[in-house]
């Protein structure tokens, strides 16, 4: 027989084991996570519990896509918020061209700001960034264009894969507030359809870039449609094209187009160029005017004074005399070629030069050039005639050979009447430089 006294016993201890044992389980389980709570306006759910399954890493533009579900384009940037600002105005351009090619619209619309996005553009950028489609240059697919006021806006752009010009690009203007940068406004190029515009931004900023990137490309009549022609010749505009293409140019990454100073009618630019290599080579700057009539912008002057001395020192071999556009005394500018000491063949680089004025005359045969030929002093007057006339005709030949038709050539053989440096110095020596400056043939480009 079981003795009930012993019962009261038994029950206290087995109580007291069963209380240890979950407290020792109580201690051995595992530590609650913490969660970070979700932003106003986002969605999403908690994990579940125990170790996730391992994701690949995901691109920083679509992190928090992702969170916010799925996106409805149109939505998305019409509820962007105030936009990004941050220090480095680069940096936000390069995000926003990495939410573009990721097709992320949340992003998109959280870095540029509802400000900047009207509902045209809004459209417009739903449809390019769907199923992403757009794709940019790379490398160098960020670009700043210019200042637009000192300090406080500024223009930079995104190059679209396989553009072939300055319009092929997708516009912002930044300003500046508290010494960080947002997007104020932003420009698509023209959709499939639509006409393509000369310029996509027609201020004097706009010009002024589309002038640079025509003459980049050797685009000489778009460069044309950009100047004013009064003041503008067509040999200056041929001149920058060679200068560019010879001297192997391109614009700054920083600040390229440098503000000087912007009234209502008028505003000057510092254009800085770099060598291949990136090194600072020369500025030179461009004024522009707007007419009265409420007309585009217009480049009414280009002063090339220090490319030509950087042309003249880096290319020309430090001969200040080999500068291939000159002021022609009847007015405007003249292209000029150089021959050796009783020479009339081209060099290469003469060669190349003319390649580029060839280009220029195919693209419309009504236009006519006047060629000159030109000798030193040294040899008796028919003789030197006689070789002006070969310097000249051997011009014609070698455009005429690249396509130009023979009845767009005038050819006049000027002899040594018509020195560009004395022959001679003062007290009657020989002056080499002088003579050397003189064995040319000019090109007087006569298209209006």
């Amino acid at each position: 027989m079981r003795d009930e006294s012993s019962f009261p016993l038994a029950f206290v201890i087995g109580a007291l084991v069963l209380a240890g044992g979950v407290t020792f389980l109580y201690m051995k389980r595992p530590a609650p996570q913490e969660f970070a709570p979700v932003p106003a306006g986002e969605t999403g759910a908690p994990p579940s519990a125990g170790p996730a399954p391992a994701q690949p890493p995901m691109p920083a533009t679509q992190k928090e896509s992702v969170a916010d579900g799925p996106q409805d384009p149109e939505a998305a940037l019409a509820n962007a918020g105030v936009g990004m600002a941050t220090a480095n105005p680069a940096e936000l351009v390069a995000k926003i061209g990495a939410a573009l090619e990721a097709g992320d619209f949340n992003a998109l619309g959280k870095l540029i700001g509802k400000d900047a996005l009207d509902e045209a553009t809004r459209k417009r950028l739903a449809a390019m960034a769907a199923d992403r489609k757009v794709k940019l240059r790379h490398p160098d697919a960020v670009q700043e264009v210019g200042e637009l006021e000192l300090g406080s806006r500024g223009r930079w752009a995104l190059w679209l894969d396989g553009a072939e010009s300055g319009r092929d690009r997708i516009f912002f203007d930044l300003k500046r507030s508290a010494d960080k940068w947002s997007v104020q406004s932003m420009t698509l190029p023209p959709g499939e359809g639509q006409p393509v515009p000369k310029a996509v931004l027609i201020d004097s900023l706009g010009i002024a870039d589309a002038f640079l990137q025509a003459t980049l490309h050797q685009q000489f009549e778009l460069a044309k449609e950009f100047v004013d022609t009064s003041t503008v010749s067509d040999a200056k505009i041929a001149g920058l094209c060679i200068l560019f293409e010879e001297g192997n140019y391109r614009l700054r990454p920083e600040k390229p187009l440098r503000a000087m100073f912007q009234k209502p009618d008028t505003a000057g630019y510092l254009a800085r160029v770099v060598t291949a290599e990136g090194a600072d080579a020369a500025e030179f700057s461009l004024a522009l005017t707007q007419p009265q009539a409420a007309g585009h912008w217009r480049v009414s002057d280009i002063n090339l004074d220090q490319l030509l001395a950087d042309y003249a020192s880096r290319v020309a071999g430090g001969d200040v005399y080999y500068s291939p556009l000159l002021k022609n005394p009847k007015g405007g500018d003249t292209l000029v070629l150089y021959f050796g000491f009783n020479e009339d063949i081209l060099a290469p680089r003469t060669e190349r030069q003319l390649e580029i004025v060839a280009q220029i005359l195919k693209t419309d045969v009504g236009k006519q050039l006047t060629i000159s030929g030109h000798t030193d002093a040294l040899g008796t007057e028919e003789y030197n005639r006689k070789l002006s006339a070969r310097r000249a005709g051997i011009v014609k030949d070698f455009l005429v050979k690249t396509g130009v038709r023979e009845d767009q050539i005038i050819t006049v053989a000027s002899g040594q009447s018509e020195p560009r440096r004395p022959n001679f110095t003062e007290s009657g020596g020989d002056n080499p430089d002088g003579r050397r400056a003189n064995r040319r043939s000019e090109i007087y480009l006569d298209f209006d």
